[in-house]
């Protein structure tokens, strides 16, 4: 049995509503996807998140070509969703759903204009090469933190 990885967590505050933070979260993945992180041949055009429960997350290139990053699990806008990340040590995707690790987002409303998004990456050691993946993710770029910091700044210029 592999022992646990720790979870990689953020958590940011927007001065919008919880139903169009859950809308910019989702729906315009590609607007605050930073491009550098990706793992297609191609430039990436855009990172779609499909809004439904068995949907694709995955990147699309310049070229037109797509690369999957996981599945959605749980669409419950706009207060929940919950998707995998099957991308292991290799940094390539793999299809195999017992090696994904799960992504979290909660959003709280905290008044009419104002939400916060708590993302929670967990289960890093059913990837292959997980640790490396964690290293990668919490030490290499800010991991989640950073991400929703892009996400604010898409939200709130």
């Amino acid at each position: 049995m592999t022992s646990p990885i720790p979870s990689i967590e953020g958590k940011t505050t927007v001065n919008v509503g919880r139903d169009r933070a859950f809308e910019l979260f989702t729906g315009h993945f590609g607007a605050w996807w930073p491009r550098r992180y990706h793992i297609g041949a191609a430039e990436v055009a855009d990172v779609v998140l499909e809004p439904r429960e068995g949907g694709r997350w995955f990147e699309r290139g310049v070229d037109g070509s797509e690369c999957d990053w996981g599945r959605v699990l749980t669409w419950e806008p706009p207060e929940r969703i919950v998707f995998t990340w099957q991308i292991g040590g290799d940094w390539q995707f793999d299809p195999d759903p017992a090696h994904a690790s799960e992504i979290e987002v909660r959003f709280h409303a905290d008044g009419p204009e104002q939400t916060t998004i708590e993302v929670e990456q967990r289960h890093f050691e059913r990837l292959v090469g997980g640790e490396g993946v964690y290293g990668a993710i919490e030490h290499g770029g800010g991991g989640w933190v950073a991400l929703l910091a892009a996400y604010s700044q898409m939200v709130e210029p």
